[in-house]
């Protein structure tokens, strides 16, 4: 019952959506309230949970968005966008760009979070869109399948790290296993998935899209790509601080600070402020102009982001992850295949990565003990279940597909087919693995 439940929401949220074309974020308001009827939270604490959802997502993210929305645009409209696209395509040439793409994806995923790494590299991703005319999926999804596959299976990210507590695994075995399937993942859900996506047809956000300057006029390829990937710089640096080990206090919570990445995207769209705006001959008044447009862009994004935290809010606080999961455990199935199913079934129906790593989690653990179960295999077994289907109740999903500006088939075809793929040969690998490790 509890199933059916969730399946009528989600149909009703696509429905309202796609054939009634009511704004997103007002149909994740109505279904919100209906799916929290429905399972039988009290009415009267219904909107207590949707704002609680709202802002628990844009919590994280809202200044994220926002600073890495201005900061791309001051790239966009400075001429660094193009300056980069240039020279990777010098480097590589275009016959590889998108390689060269799913590298730095892949590089830059390590140590960021998967939304931050999602709106720093957008902007790179249509400047060689717009530069070369090229397919805005075709480029764009191998790079993000990259920053996915690192999010799901790759500590220091926080699910994988969290479960690599909860069964006591080994962190260092664990990475090396789930780079060892990280890289067919990305390859197979990435460039080669992308191989059929190419006639999609894709208008990515107008904020990230300038004029062509002449030559002469753009900033120089280090000013580019020092500003550009500044935030990515910082963020790698205070996450290797901790094995400096200095026992300072003090430089600590200096670091834990520096190293928040609301302030680590301040940071960056002050200096490139000064780098790309100022130096390159604009007033400030200028460059307030650019900032205000790029929020308003990112506005609505940010709406259905909130609506989308919401729908998930709901479905956690009637403890539906709970019920299918007792449900799920009579299911006579090995213990990897087990986690990876009781991950990718909760995770379609809330929509949450991490919710579902962490429920699946909390199931099998006594499995892992009774059946001598090598732990780093259930930890990138559970993430890799946790990836599975990504849709509409996933604010993932919605980030992708307003950037992209695809409709919602498109976005399936595309984004949630990737991410299942993803999905699929993670658990493939550690079937593999499982086969040469005790």
């Amino acid at each position: 019952m509890v199933l059916l439940t969730i399946l009528f929401c989600i149909v009703l949220l696509v429905l309202l959506v796609s054939l009634v074309k009511v704004n997103p974020f007002i149909a994740f308001l109505l279904v919100s309230i209906v799916a929290g009827l429905l399972l039988g939270i009290p009415i009267n604490k219904v909107t207590a949970s949707v704002q609680k959802g709202m802002g628990d997502i844009l919590g994280q993210l809202l200044i994220i968005i926002c600073l890495g929305a201005m900061l791309g645009k001051l790239v966009a409209v400075s001429g660094a966008a193009q300056k980069i696209a240039g020279v990777l395509v010098d480097a590589v040439g275009e016959k590889y760009i998108q390689w060269a793409l799913v590298v730095a994806g892949f590089i830059i995923g390590i140590p960021l979070f998967y939304g931050i790494g999602f709106v720093l590299m957008v902007p790179l991703i249509f400047s060689v869109v717009y530069k070369y005319k090229l397919p805005a999926v075709y480029i764009g999804l191998p790079m993000l399948a990259s920053l996915s596959v690192t999010h799901g299976f790759l500590p220091p990210h926080p699910s994988p790290s969290a479960l690599v507590a909860l069964f006591h695994a080994n962190m260092a075995t664990t990475f090396i296993y789930g780079l060892i399937i990280a890289i067919p993942a990305i390859i197979l859900a990435g460039p080669v998935f992308a191989q059929f996506l190419k006639k999609i047809p894709s208008e990515p956000l107008a904020t990230f899209r300038a004029e062509e300057l002449p030559a002469e006029k753009l900033p120089g390829a280090f000013n580019s790509f020092f500003t550009a990937l500044l935030p990515v710089l910082l963020l790698m640096l205070t996450a290797f601080f901790p094995y400096l080990n200095i026992k300072d206090p003090g430089v600590s919570k200096v670091i834990s600070f520096l190293g928040d990445p609301s302030i680590v995207m301040l940071i960056a769209l002050l200096v490139a402020t000064y780098t790309l705006g100022i130096r390159q001959g604009r007033n400030m008044g200028q460059l307030a102009g650019s900032f205000t447009d790029a929020v308003k862009d990112v506005a609505l994004i940010l709406l259905i982001i909130a609506g989308s935290g919401a729908f998930k809010e709901v479905l956690t606080a009637s403890g539906v992850s709970s019920q299918i999961a007792a449900q799920l455990q009579s299911f006579n199935l090995p213990p990897l295949l087990l986690g990876w199913v009781i991950a990718a079934i909760i995770r379609v129906s809330l929509g949450s990565a991490t919710v579902a790593g962490l429920t699946a989690a909390g199931i099998v653990a006594p499995l892992v003990l009774q059946n001598h179960i090598n732990p780093n295999l259930m930890v990138l077994s559970i993430g890799a279940g946790s990836l599975a289907f990504s849709h509409v109740n996933d604010s993932g999903f919605w980030l992708y597909k307003e950037y992209f500006n695809l409709s919602i088939k498109d976005t399936i075809k595309s984004w949630s087919l990737m991410e299942t793929l993803v999905s699929v040969i993670g658990l493939v690998g550690v079937t593999i693995i499982n086969l040469f490790v005790k």
